[in-house]
């Protein structure tokens, strides 16, 4: 990556604000894409005052076109894409039975088909030169099958899938584009105050808790590591290792505690603001109130994995997991809690 450029979208706020920080701090130009002006001008400045080069553009990512142009405009004023990172997403939190078809829709036109207009914008102007990187989120373990959470989940399992088949493609042509999916815990980042929510609790993140640069850390990670997978938090690895051996137990447990892990006792707000269709106005960055409960990852965390574990580390880690639930249950009924 002689000229790295890189593009992130969903980079007002959140992990994608994060990220434009990590990728700058590696030594791209970053290109800043999201809804919200103030929030991108923002991003901007920070980066510009270490001597990163930027562009910013106002898009919604559900839109193709404008999407594709805004990607245009990147190679014009930056240069060539190296790395582009689908970070925007956007979900309605609810029972199924509550969940409107049009939010439904919304949320997978930004999280699914706005990570879809996102890869296929890079790949376009990556096959003219046979390389660079296209990174997507997906939901660690821990968050899959979450109750509450089945927009999401539905448009983020497609994400998964669509990767799986573009990198077949990408194979069977030859090039050396990689298509990279990093899956993410929970962080402490400001969609917990702006998400639709009909559940009429305040929103939480189910912990672990991660600050986002250790997300925007990781997807930097992805753009040099040579694997297809980057999975954060070890935790995650657990519940991943015990799911493919007792998978009841682990649905068992999403149905027992997957809704107080995601729920506040203080009821939502009536007048609590709605990014579904439009972007929330105020100064946010990429922090949410959560700091508290939240890890920062140092060097001896052991957040990130760029591989799948072995075989004998899954089958060690199923066990741990396996023995800790059972002694909790064993606790909860000896002390009746």
């Amino acid at each position: 990556m002689a000229h790295r450029i890189a593009v992130v979208t969903g980079a007002g706020a959140g992990i994608g604000r994060a990220t434009a920080r990590a990728l700058g701090r590696a030594g791209f130009d970053v290109a800043l894409l999201g809804r919200n002006e103030e929030r991108l001008a923002a991003a901007a400045e920070e980066l510009e005052q270490s001597g990163v080069r930027t562009v910013r553009v106002a898009v919604d990512v559900a839109d193709e076109a404008a999407l594709d142009a805004a990607a245009e405009r990147v190679e014009d004023e930056l240069g060539p894409i190296s790395i582009w990172v689908n970070c925007a997403g956007s979900t309605v939190v609810g029972p199924v039975a509550e969940l409107d078809g049009a939010d439904i829709r919304r949320a997978t036109e930004v999280t699914y088909l706005g990570s879809v207009y996102g890869s296929t914008a890079a790949l376009r102007r990556m096959r003219r030169r046979g390389q660079g990187v296209i990174v997507n989120l997906a939901l660690g373990p821990r968050l899959r099958g979450l109750p509450l959470q089945a927009a999401e989940n539905g448009a983020r399992s497609a994400v998964v899938g669509f990767c799986e088949s573009l990198r077949a493609e990408i194979a069977h042509d030859g090039d050396r584009i990689r298509v990279v999916l990093v899956h993410l815990p929970s962080f402490n980042t400001p969609r917990f105050g702006w998400t639709k929510n009909l559940t009429g609790k305040r929103l939480r993140p189910p912990a672990p808790i991660f600050e986002p640069e250790v997300a925007g850390e990781a997807i930097c990670r992805a753009a040099f590591h040579n694997g297809e997978d980057m999975w954060v938090g070890l935790r995650g690895q657990i519940t991943r290792a015990i799911d493919a051996l007792a998978p009841r137990i682990v649905a068992s447990r999403r149905a027992r505690r997957g809704y107080a892990a995601q729920l506040e006792k203080a009821a939502a707000s009536d007048d609590a603001p709605a990014n579904l269709e439009h972007s929330v106005a105020g100064a946010l960055s990429a922090y949410g109130p959560f700091d508290i409960e939240s890890k920062k990852a140092t060097a001896l965390t052991p957040a990130f994995l760029g591989a799948p574990l072995p075989l004998g580390a899954r089958l060690g880690l199923a066990t741990l997991g396996l023995v800790g639930v059972l002694a909790g249950v064993w606790g909860a009924r000896k002390f009746k809690i």
